[in-house]
C-alpha cells in the first residue's frame, strides 16, 4: 500500500505529520496519519464525507489541535506534545469553502485584513502586488455581496497569498461554484500557484477533481490514508476495492482464483494474488474498459437497453451465466435496432480484489 509519505526523491519537505491523531468524544476522526508534502507539490486530500480530510486540514493549520503526533513545516515542529504554534504565527493562507470574506470590508479591505502583521507601506505594497497578479484590480473597491462566485473565491486566494505564505491549504475551494465555471477558476487558480512555486494541500470530495487539480493525490478513509499517488496511480492501479470504487463506478463480477488463473464469467484472466488456492474473489471492470464489435470478440452478448450521451452510448448487456447485465460506456456508435454484440476485455483493464474486500 503506498502511504502519505511517497513523494519526488530529494524534495525538500514544506509539510510533514507523524501519527496525527484526533478524537470528537468516542469517534476517531484521524488514526495516526502519516503525511509527507515537498515545496511546490499540489497535493488533493480526497474522501468521502466524514473520512478525515478536513479535519486533518485543520490540524495543519492549527485550528484543530491533535491528541496525538506531531505537525512540521519547513522542518519546524508547529504541532506536538509539548508545542503548539497558533494558526497565525505558522506562515500558512486558508482558503475556506465559503470564503469568508468579512461582509462590511471592500475586496480591497479583506485583502489588507491579513496583513495586519506587517507596517502599513509594506502591507499596502504587497496587497497591490497580489492584487496585480491575481488580475482583480476592478474588485478592490466592491463589498462581498457585489461579487459573484468566482470573484469571492479570486479576492479569498488574494488575501490567502498576500502574506507570502510557505503554504495555502484550501477546503472544498470551488464546490459552491456552478460547473461550468468551476473548471476554468480551478484551472486559472492552480496555473497561478504553480506559477507562483506555492505549496498546496487542497480538500476535496470530487474524484474527477481530484485526479486532475493534483500532482499527487492521497485517499482517505475513516481517518486514515488509503493510498497516495499520481492521479494515474490511483485510478488505474488502486491498491483496494475502496479505491478502484471511488474513482469511478465498475461492474463487479464474481470470480474464482486457481492456478494463478481467474476464472469469471467473462474470461479467464492470468493474476498473482495473495489469496488462498480457490478463493472467491471479485472482478472490478469499467464500463468504459469493454471493447465493443458488431462481428468480432471473446464473447458474445445482448443489448437490453442503450442510451445515448453524446459523446459516448451508455449500454447495458445480457451475458450469460453473469446474473446481472454488464453495464457499458462506448464512443462506438452501433446501428439502430442493433440486438447482437461481441465484446472484449484486456487482461490489463480488469482489476481483482478478494471478495471480502469490500468498498
Amino acid at each position: 500500500m503506498k502511504t502519505g509519505h511517497e513523494q519526488a526523491d530529494g524534495a525538500q519537505l514544506a509539510l510533514r505529520t507523524e501519527g496525527i491523531t484526533r478524537h470528537f468524544g468516542s469517534m476517531a476522526a484521524l488514526s495516526g496519519v502519516d503525511l509527507a508534502i515537498g515545496r511546490g507539490e499540489v497535493v488533493c486530500l480526497v474522501g468521502h464525507s466524514g473520512c478525515g480530510k478536513s479535519t486533518l486540514l485543520r490540524t495543519i493549520a492549527g485550528i484543530e489541535t491533535p491528541d496525538r503526533g506531531r505537525v512540521f513545516l519547513d522542518s519546524r515542529e508547529v504541532s506536538g506534545p509539548s508545542v503548539f504554534v497558533e494558526p497565525e504565527a505558522r506562515n500558512i493562507g486558508f482558503v475556506f469553502q465559503d470564503y469568508a470574506l468579512f461582509p462590511h470590508l471592500t475586496a480591497e479591505e479583506n485583502i489588507l485584513f491579513g496583513l495586519k502583521r506587517f507596517a502599513r507601506a509594506e502591507a499596502r505594497e504587497k496587497a497591490e502586488a497580489i492584487i496585480a497578479r491575481v488580475g482583480i484590480g476592478h474588485l478592490v473597491g466592491r463589498y462581498p455581496h457585489m461579487l459573484s462566485g468566482g470573484e469571492q473565491q479570486r479576492v479569498a486566494l488574494a488575501r490567502a497569498l498576500a502574506p507570502q505564505p510557505g503554504i495555502v491549504l484550501m477546503d472544498e475551494p470551488f464546490s459552491n461554484l456552478d460547473q461550468g465555471l468551476r473548471d476554468k477558476v480551478r484551472n486559472d487558480t492552480l496555473s497561478l500557484l504553480r506559477a507562483l512555486g506555492t505549496t498546496v494541500v487542497m480538500v476535496t470530495h470530487d474524484p474527477e477533481e481530484a485526479l486532475s487539480a493534483g500532482d499527487r493525490v492521497v485517499l482517505m478513509r475513516s481517518g486514515q490514508i488509503v493510498q497516495s499517488g499520481t492521479g494515474y496511480d490511483l485510478h488505474d492501479r488502486p491498491v483496494s476495492a475502496y479505491a478502484a470504487e471511488f474513482f469511478g463506478a465498475s461492474n463487479k463480477l464474481p470470480g474464482l482464483y486457481r492456478n494463478g488463473v481467474v476464472e469469471s464469467a467473462i474470461g479467464r484472466f492470468p493474476r498473482k494474488l495473495e489469496v488462498e488456492e480457490g478463493s472467491h474473489v471479485t472482478l472490478f471492470v469499467r464500463p468504459q474498459s469493454i471493447v465493443l464489435s458488431l462481428e468480432h470478440g471473446d464473447l458474445p452478448a445482448r443489448v437490453l437497453h442503450r442510451s445515448f450521451h453524446g459523446e459516448i452510448e451508455q449500454l447495458q448487456l445480457r451475458i450469460d451465466h453473469l446474473p446481472e447485465p454488464l453495464q457499458v460506456r462506448s464512443m462506438t456508435r452501433l446501428p439502430a435496432g442493433t440486438e447482437a454484440v461481441h465484446i472484449s476485455v484486456s487482461v490489463d483493464h480488469v482489476l481483482v480484489f478478494p471478495a471480502s474486500d469490500s468498498p
